[in-house]
């Protein structure tokens, strides 16, 4: 070969964001890995008991014995009333709060998880056509398996004591959606962290733990001083429990206004937590 002979070296462009964030390419992803995405969720479920003699019944006690408890506190010794519902028999009150720990309990166990979901599959971050968007993703959906066995047991409750069934469940997938868009897209955006940054779990475990006392689970936004309703209404987690008590307790709409800004935001959330994953995971092997 003569000296004049050219060689070209071709170097990796980094993406642009506006390719990163395409909502449209985390379709296609979701689309493509979607069986592997699926024996992921199952085997992180079927992790989470290994070894158990109960299994998965305790995605049924677990619930329950907080919502036995909990009802115990508020309504036999504080004597809590709801205030809107149709009753105020402690019955009613405990379905209430059930509803409420439900969408709680599935936010707090996947963003819980989340700073340490890379961290724990080191082989499948060095093996590079694995895609690793997909770990928290499995670990969300095995979450969301837990709520839907939660919600069974609210509807079944609901049927069996207070003898309806109501017609707003037809609005069950629409909050499904927005709820799993919030929480995915936080899951992508605290996991990715959680690899540069470790102490990325203590500080998930006290934002969770705050939550559970800024959201409205144990009582109504009503029952808030007006001075700091706020709180409650920035609060996505809000427009959630309140139009999942709606659908399956109260057989009213939900309040479309605010479920549209908290859905927004949830996708917003979505894309910004999925795009910022994809930049970050570049660098996941070079740390861990």
């Amino acid at each position: 070969m003569g000296n004049n002979s050219s060689f070209k070296v071709v170097t990796a462009q980094p993406e642009s964001l506006p390719r990163i964030f395409n909502p449209v390419r985390l379709g296609r992803m979701l689309w493509v890995h979607r069986s592997l995405i699926r024996q992921l969720t199952w085997w992180e479920v079927a992790r989470r008991y290994k070894g158990s003699y109960l299994g998965l019944l305790w995605a049924l006690l677990n619930p329950l014995l907080l919502l036995a408890i909990f009802t115990f506190v508020f309504s036999v010794i504080f004597k809590a009333k709801w205030g809107v519902a149709i009753s105020e028999s402690r019955l009613e009150f405990a379905l209430t709060l059930f509803c409420g720990l439900a969408v709680f309990n599935f936010f707090s166990e996947s963003l819980n998880n989340a700073p340490g979901a890379i961290l724990a599959h080191p082989n499948y971050v060095k093996k590079t056509p694995f895609p690793v968007e997909i770990i928290p993703l499995a670990n969300v959906l095995s979450s969301l398996i837990h709520m839907l066995v939660s919600l069974g047991i609210l509807v079944m409750g609901v049927l069996i004591f207070m003898k309806i069934f109501p017609w707003t469940l037809i609005f069950v997938p629409v909050l499904l959606f927005l709820l799993l868009s919030l929480t995915l897209g936080l899951t992508w955006l605290i996991s990715s962290l959680g690899v540069f940054i470790r102490d990325m779990n203590y500080a998930v475990g006290f934002f969770t733990a705050a939550l559970l006392f800024l959201s409205p689970i144990f009582f109504p936004i009503t029952a808030v001083p007006k001075d700091f309703q706020f709180i409650m209404l920035v609060n996505p987690l809000s427009a959630y429990m309140e139009a999942s008590r709606r659908i399956f307790l109260w057989g009213q709409s939900p309040n479309w206004l605010w479920l549209g800004e908290a859905g927004l935001f949830s996708i917003a959330i979505l894309i910004f937590g999925y795009g910022f994953f994809m930049k970050s995971k570049r660098a996941f092997a070079d740390v861990i």
